[in-house]
């Protein structure tokens, strides 16, 4: 459901210069909020969010108000903030990693009461008769909406979702625990199954951000061998406390041959590499949603021996049940940098720099 903004507060040219402002609750009297706007899409120091008051949305039947606790960065974000995704309409609030409180329900809602913590997640509706829908493949819907993209997410002081695609959250996991599993977590789930690997087999990971970390965590937990490849001596080192059997950089090759692989940077030159690493019959499945380009393959020696080459494109809500499930169960947990709210372009900034390792997650 669209939000029509009532006010634009810009921020100026400098995106990170602080902004004097009131903190609207999601019941303020006036019924206005605070959120963070996609305004014009370019490099991330040139100020492509805006923050601005825009008025409290009203839930429409099915759906749920929640005023937002906090809400995972994720590299889609900063790949819609910059343009490598075109936003699908003018002025979106990024944020598809949500957690918070229901606010006000709209009719026919039943699934959660007021007071209700909820996660909001990427998968934001669905047209659920399409031959994919109709055949449990709600993932490949041809006619979907996502949050954060079509959809207003969670950079914002409250945002709407349908409560069909609501998750409930472990209650061991505190919020800013809870945000990042909500994509990083939930699309790395889906990675490791297309990536096949067998029972005890060895899986690649390449690139080793907020959602290769925890990808790699639930893969241990499940007796994989897990071999790391990624930059930055802050995310090698997290790979080795989580406990990867060996870490490189990007252009080594891993110990031994892999039976599978996934590759969460968005960095489509080293799919050659990732593709000669793999083993007979193995697969790399590729996590992100944007990718560079992809240079040309040689046929024999990276897909010959039936190796395979496969994209993630979204995930089903049985993914995020069932990671959610599994997460708890073996003790996921998210390394995390904590940021206000109103530094959300600090945030995208030092996710584009690598400036920390693990994720970052905006608290109101």
């Amino acid at each position: 459901m669209d939000q029509d903004p009532t006010a634009t507060v810009g921020i100026g040219n400098d995106p990170f210069l602080p902004r004097p402002e009131r903190k609207p609750d999601a019941s303020d009297k006036n019924g206005a909020m605070l959120a963070w706007v996609v305004h014009q899409p370019g490099p991330i120091e040139h100020g492509p969010l805006q923050r601005i008051e825009r008025n409290l949305p009203s839930p429409g039947p099915g759906q749920l108000l929640v005023k937002v606790s906090c809400c995972g960065v994720c590299r889609t974000d900063l790949h819609l903030a910059e343009g490598d995704l075109s936003p699908r309409r003018p002025d979106v609030t990024p944020g598809h990693e949500v957690v918070g409180r229901v606010r006000a329900l709209g009719a026919n809602s039943s699934r959660f009461a007021v007071g209700d913590r909820v996660g909001i997640a990427w998968l934001g509706r669905t047209d659920g008769s399409c031959r994919f829908c109709r055949r449990g493949e709600e993932n490949l819907c041809v006619d979907p909406l996502f949050t954060g993209w079509d959809l207003d997410g969670g950079y914002a002081d409250a945002c709407l979702v349908d409560e069909a695609y609501a998750y409930a959250l472990p209650a061991e996991l505190d919020d800013e625990q809870a945000a990042p599993l909500l994509c990083a977590g939930i699309i790395g789930y889906r990675a490791l199954v297309c990536a096949a690997v067998p029972p005890g087999g060895r899986l690649g990971i390449y690139g080793f951000g907020g959602s290769a970390h925890l990808t790699a965590q639930l893969a241990l937990a499940q007796g994989l061998t897990v071999h790391v490849l990624t930059r930055g001596e802050a995310n090698q080192q997290l790979a080795r406390e989580l406990g990867a059997h060996s870490v490189g950089g990007v252009a080594d090759d891993p110990p031994e041959p892999l039976d599978g692989a996934i590759l969460f940077a968005p960095a489509g030159e080293l799919v050659p590499g990732a593709l000669r690493a793999l083993d007979r019959g193995g697969t790399l499945a590729v996590a992100g949603i944007w990718l560079s380009d992809i240079p040309s393959l040689n046929y024999g020696r990276e897909l010959f021996n039936e190796r395979r080459l496969r994209s993630v494109t979204a995930n089903s809500r049985h993914d995020g049940e069932t990671f959610l499930q599994l997460a708890s169960r073996l003790g996921v947990r998210a390394t995390t940098v904590g940021y206000p709210m109103a530094e959300a372009p600090q945030a995208l900034a030092d996710l584009r720099n690598g400036r920390f390792s693990g994720a970052a997650v905006l608290h109101n």
